[in-house]
């Protein structure tokens, strides 16, 4: 499910600002687009979004402004390491020749203006302002949810109706079939008469048991109501994995329903289960 949110957090003159974005996606993936000075906690950001968020696509933005000590400040020790590895190159490839002090300005994190704030300090501020902007986003999926849910509900309630619409059929198929097969013996025989009645009706019952689709009907309506249960909150939890479930054991029922059975008017309804059916499973994809 979709999703924004926004945090920030401040110390002293320094404030991070976080941005939480979530689109919808199979699993969870998190990206995080952090300042180089910043780099270092992006473990820690995108940890914090993982303990907060489950399934889609998460994009999250982080910027800080003001400082929190008096101006950028050089990282003496790591731009001496940066020019010495840089030295050491130049002796290889090019021996006596200069080395500009302005390659040390493609260097990143020479200059950190959070230097007085503190590594550990800094962290925090990121991690809070992460988790305000994941709240922020994961009420916004709420009621994007609280939707999601309603739709599912209605629909559960028309595949409730071709259910019972496909089991009600059920007996007029079979007499259709006896009448069917009675009529045909008639127009063959010239005498009118039914040589063998008991075999007649053997082949009645044995294409009633081929084509009963009762058991096809009952694991449906129960896969319908686990699903109403869910989409009404009835479990705890991330409810996407066993929706999709039960969609997809859904739509192998109604595949062998449609299977068993050559009435046309059940067939229409199969039609219209498949059809609701993959709705709903595409759908499902959205939910986490």
């Amino acid at each position: 499910m979709t999703g924004q949110g926004n945090g920030s957090a401040q110390h002293g003159g320094c404030v991070v600002l976080v941005e939480v974005r979530a689109v919808n996606h199979r699993w969870l993936e998190v990206r995080s687009r952090l300042p180089a000075e910043l780099s270092d906690h992006t473990g820690a950001v995108e940890d914090t979004v993982r303990r907060t968020l489950v399934r889609g696509r998460i994009d999250v933005g982080v910027r800080v402004e003001g400082a929190s000590g008096s101006g950028a400040k050089l990282d003496a020790e790591r731009a001496a390491r940066a020019f010495q590895e840089l030295s050491s190159l130049r002796d290889r490839l090019a021996p006596g020749e200069p080395v500009p002090l302005a390659m040390l300005g493609a260097v990143p994190g020479l200059f950190n203006t959070n230097d007085s704030l503190g590594h550990v300090a800094l962290r925090e501020l990121l991690v809070k302002a992460t988790e305000l902007a994941c709240a922020a986003a994961a009420e916004m999926r709420v009621r994007e949810g609280t939707s999601l849910a309603a739709d599912f509900a209605s629909r559960a309630a028309q595949l409730e109706g071709l259910v019972l619409a496909i089991q009600a059929r059920g007996p007029h198929v079979i007499e259709a079939v006896r009448k069917r097969l009675f009529e045909r013996i008639e127009r063959l025989l010239p005498d009118r008469t039914i040589g063998d009645p008991v075999r007649l009706e053997q082949e009645v019952a044995l294409f009633a048991d081929r084509s009963d689709v009762c058991e096809e009907c009952t694991r449906l309506a129960s896969h319908l109501s686990q699903l109403r249960d869910l989409v009404a909150g009835g479990e705890e939890g991330a409810a996407g994995r066993r929706l999709e479930f039960l969609l997809q054991e859904m739509a192998r029922e109604t595949n062998t329903l449609g299977q068993k059975s050559a009435d046309l008017e059940i067939a229409r309804a199969v039609i219209d289960l498949k059809v609701e059916i993959e709705r709903m499973r595409e759908q499902a994809q959205n939910v986490l």
